[in-house]
């Protein structure tokens, strides 16, 4: 006969002294002073997600340097969009991170 599982929440509660892992990489994060670094990758990674699939394909470089996100767009109309709408785009990765992470838009 096969056997069940049953959660049981008070056999499953957390010691004293033990960090959660998402605790644990934050503080590392702060300790060696790499979270603006991640934040960086993370949207470079995740650009797609951000800021959709039709803008992510036409986008072929996507960087952030000193609190400037650079991006080399290929369609000329798009690019004049996204110009026109660099506030938003500030906006969408800034809350995407919770913090100010972006202060201006280059197209290159």
């Amino acid at each position: 006969m096969a056997q069940h599982y049953r959660f049981d929440k008070e056999k499953a509660s957390r010691r004293p002294g033990v960090t959660p892992l998402k605790d644990a990489i934050d503080q590392m994060l702060e300790k060696y002073r790499i979270r603006t670094r991640f934040d960086q990758s993370y949207v470079v990674a995740h650009w797609d997600k951000i800021m959709g699939s039709a803008i992510a394909t036409r986008t072929k470089k996507v960087y952030i340097h000193e609190r400037t996100l650079f991006l080399q767009i290929e369609s000329a109309p798009l690019r004049n969009e996204l110009l026109r709408a660099k506030s938003k785009i500030i906006e969408l990765i800034n809350r995407e991170m919770k913090s100010d992470l972006v202060d201006d838009v280059i197209f290159i």
